[in-house]
């Protein structure tokens, strides 16, 4: 069986955090439908921007609506690979709200996170790693 997006980054030890955020939210099933999709995944060391309490308060079921707030808008209802990206191009998530594509010296930024690993292909869509949580307005 092909692996989805929520496999590929549950195998990937960087990507602990945002895959346990995915399955304490309903984002978990989400990234094992069809799609596809597009996930920009911050790797580990980008929640210790957001605290590391913050990030386990928010995983506590209290708080479900604002993880899922958070992680929601870092996926999109669409498979763009790295090539695809342009320069101040507005991409918009599943959310509703918009990221900002910029690209500067050969390396691309959504909403300010630089893009690490790149164009991890899943059967539903494909995974970019970012070095920083991109939290939507007024969080």
């Amino acid at each position: 069986m092909a692996q989805t997006i929520l496999d590929i980054a549950g195998l990937d030890r960087f990507l602990t955090n945002v895959t346990k955020g995915l399955k304490a939210t309903t984002l978990g099933d989400t990234l094992n439908e069809r799609g596809p999709f597009t996930l920009f995944a911050p790797v580990n060391l980008a929640f210790e921007s957001i605290g590391k309490d913050s990030y386990d308060s928010l995983l506590k079921p209290g708080n479900a609506r604002k993880l899922l707030d958070i992680l929601s808008f870092h996926i999109l209802e669409s498979k763009k690979l790295l090539k695809d990206f342009r320069n101040g191009e507005k991409l918009r998530t599943i959310n509703g709200k918009t990221l900002t594509v910029a690209i500067k010296d050969g390396q691309v930024f959504i909403n300010g996170s630089k893009v690490l690993s790149r164009d991890r292909q899943a059967s539903n869509g494909v995974i970019h790693s970012l070095n920083s949580v991109n939290l939507p307005e007024g969080e």
